[in-house]
Order: C-alpha cells, then structure tokens, then sequence
C-alpha cells in the first residue's frame, strides 16, 4: 500500500491507538485486495451496536464497549479507547425494535444492553438511524462521492440509483473507515469496473415494486457479481421500485452496481453504460422469465392460510408506509394472521404525525422500526407459513426460519392479511 504522510502518521499512532489499529486493519485488508493506496470517505455507513447475551457478557468480560469495538471493529485483541469518528457515520439496522420486546420475545434486560450499545455509539457521533436505507433518512450522497457503506441492498442503491462509489463493506472495514476517512482504493471506486458488462433487454412492462424485484431477481441470478445495463423502459421507476430492483439482485446474486439507460446516473445513452467494454451477453426478460421468476421465489409455498405478512424489507419509505395505510384502511387484519411493517424509526415518527401508523394499527397491524425478521430471527409465535411483498426477504426468511414464503405485490400481500389467505399467482 503506497500511504501519503497522513495516512503513515495515522498508522504510526499521531491520533492515538485506536485509529492506529484502523490504519493497519485497512493496510491489511488493502493489500488481501490488491489495492495500491486509499481513497478519502467522508460518509460511513455500518454496525456497531449489537444487543446480544453474547456481547453482554463480551463487553462485562473484557471491558466494556470499547472491548467490543476493538474485537469486532478493529481486529484487536488490545482493547483500546475508541475516540468520536473522523467522518459521518450512520448506524445500519439491529436486531430488535426496542418498543416492542414482547414481539421478539427480548427480556428487559437485553433492552438496557441495547440502550447502552446505541448512546455509546452516538457519543462517538454516530447517527442511531438504524435502518437498512440510510438514504431514506438523511443520508443521501451525491454521484462520484466515495462512500464506505454496509448493506447489500443500500450499496447497490448507493451505486446504481445515484452513482456513489462504493464496495459491500464489513463491520470491521467501515468501523476504521469510519475513525480515520479511508478505504482501499480497489472494485466499484474505480471507473472502468462500473461500467456495463451484460445487455438486458425488457420485452415485457416492469411497472410494480413487485415486477421490479422478480426483474432484479432474475438478473441477479444470471449476472451474479457483474454489471448489467438494462434498456427498454417502461415506465420511469420511482425510488421504491428500485430498492426492491437493487434489493433482489444483491440477493440472487451479488450484484453491487447497474445501469438503467436513460435513467440512472452513469447512463445516459447505452453506449455510456458500457464504455469501453463489449457486452459479454445479451439476456431477454419476457413474460415466460416473469413467469418462471415468480414460481422460483414461491419455491416454498404450498399452504395458501397464512399466519404472518411481513412488509418493509428493505425498510419502507413513508410513501410505501402511504399505500399501505390507504390499502388497510377501514379493514381489519384476521384474527389468525399477524401483519408487520418494518421502516426506519424516523420515518415511523413522519407516520406517526400523518395519521398512517394509527390506520395501521386500528386495522390490527404493527409498525415496527430498527430491525426486520430477517436480521431479528424474529416472527409472530406459531408461524408456518408469510407472505411478503419483497423479492429478498422471500429469499432469505424461508431458510432462516424454516417457514412456508409467498410473495407477491403489495395489495396481494395486505388481503392476505385480512383474508387470512394468499391467492394471488404469477400473472401478477
């Protein structure tokens, strides 16, 4: 790693112990990659709390949070004193909501660690958004900004959606990011590896946040860890379409950065999308791909009586929170189906003030904020069988938990909670 003298002075322990360790974390982890120097971040987005037994006891043994930053942040086993951060670091979502401990089955005591955990975070100056779309809630970079994020589903967004530079980073990367403003210069900060290496054509209207997550689920499954340039647009997607879109095809695949012709930043016409790369394929999404894309993330599903629609993944924007009040309201959820929806906490507060959480509620739905099932490991007790409206989540939460998923769009996914019952299919 060639280092400038203030990255060699951070290393050689100018500004204390702590970020001395993040320097060299970041020299290690540079070099595993081939990297030839670093490139100045100043926005971080990662995890720092987590409101386990394990960390309790961790953090009792060894000596508090500090302790706990330095093993799972740093790398260390020296505990060091963590000063506040050098950059603007928001904190990714958790593992509960703590209004709502019943839910998750959490016992008091596992709230005051997470309490604990959040104000140690946010005395070091990091914002407690904890959420999953930290661009729903303040943090919005601009294009070419480089960016040390967390979160598949946020750095495909970070990327595609508004032409960021980032990598998937991990707990440790992003926690020294985040103490001294670096991150290997290597993937997605550099120009010529954002730029398009698959053509996708639609043959087929992608309208629905549901059509644009089996789209992105399709993609991501073919292109894997790729660039694909997607032409022949219909309808302009709005920001939730693509957060479903981005969602999906970090989830099928491990897609980090696409180009939608005509609409995302870095491509304005095709040819700028590809630059100088010749597209290695060219794919067809029609309405037989719809199709078969809808039976695979439905793979699970057998029993159509469901016991729990899960909304919010990624974590619903106050438009999405918007729709599904005006889809519940004057309904009430059945009695043997339990309906979640997950969105950041502030954004809850915003749903709070218009009334929507309140027409969520009568209705007999919860909207939680902080977490989702799949990172909390966590559904109403008894379930076998959810409905989701999110490509990702119907992913993902059949295999953690073992359950039945369906999936569908969200008006599907609300009269499945008051009919107790999904019914919808692929012609959707």
């Amino acid at each position: 790693m060639n280092l400038n003298d203030d990255e060699r002075a951070m290393r050689d322990g100018r500004d204390g112990p702590a970020v001395a360790k993040a320097m060299d974390l970041l020299c290690r982890y540079g070099e595993a990659l081939g990297a030839e120097r670093l490139v100045d971040v100043r926005n971080v987005a990662g995890t720092l709390g987590a409101a386990t037994p394990f960390m309790r006891d961790f953090a009792l043994k060894h000596g508090g949070m500090d302790a706990v930053f330095s093993e799972f942040n740093l790398d260390s086993d020296e505990v060091v004193e963590v000063p506040p951060f050098k950059v603007y670091t928001t904190h990714l979502q958790q593992g509960l909501d703590p209004e709502r401990p019943k839910e998750f089955n959490v016992p008091e005591e596992i709230i005051r660690i997470y309490r604990k955990g959040e104000r140690y975070a946010a005395e070091r100056g990091m914002q407690m958004v904890n959420t999953c779309t930290p661009y729903l809630v303040g943090n919005v970079p601009v294009k070419g900004e480089h960016l040390a994020w967390m979160e598949s589903s946020a750095v495909i967004y970070a990327n595609g959606a508004i032409g960021a530079r980032t990598n998937t980073e991990g707990r440790e990367s992003a926690g020294a990011a985040a103490l001294t403003g670096k991150i290997p210069y290597w993937g997605l900060h550099r120009p010529e590896n954002r730029l398009g290496t698959h053509d996708v054509r639609l043959e087929v209207t992608v309208d629905t946040t549901a059509d644009w997550g089996m789209l992105g689920y399709w993609v991501g499954e073919i292109v894997q860890e790729q660039v694909p340039v997607i032409d022949g647009l219909g309808p302009v997607p709005n920001l939730a379409r693509l957060k479903h879109f981005g969602a999906a095809a970090a989830s099928s695949g491990g897609v980090e950065m696409y180009h939608l012709v005509g609409v995302t930043p870095e491509a304005p016409t095709r040819e700028t999308a590809f630059g100088a790369n010749t597209p290695g394929e060219t794919l067809h999404f029609g309405q037989a791909e719809r199709r078969a894309t809808w039976e695979k993330l439905n793979t699970t599903a057998r029993d159509p009586k469901v016991d729990y629609v899960m909304l919010g993944c990624p974590h619903y924007s106050i438009e999405q929170i918007w729709e599904a009040s005006r889809l519940l309201a004057g309904r009430k959820v059945h009695p043997d189906t339990e309906l979640w929806i997950f969105t950041p906490r502030a954004i809850k507060a915003l749903a709070d003030q218009n009334g929507y959480t309140k027409i969520i509620e009568d209705a007999g739905g919860k909207l939680m904020s902080d977490t989702c099932s799949a990172m909390s490991r966590g559904a109403p007790e008894g379930t076998r069988v959810a409905a989701f409206d999110s490509a990702k989540q119907v992913h993902y939460l059949p295999a953690i938990l073992g359950i039945q998923g369906w999936f569908g769009t969200t008006a599907q996914c609300i009269d499945a909670a008051v009919n107790g019952r999904f019914t919808a299919g692929p012609e959707i």
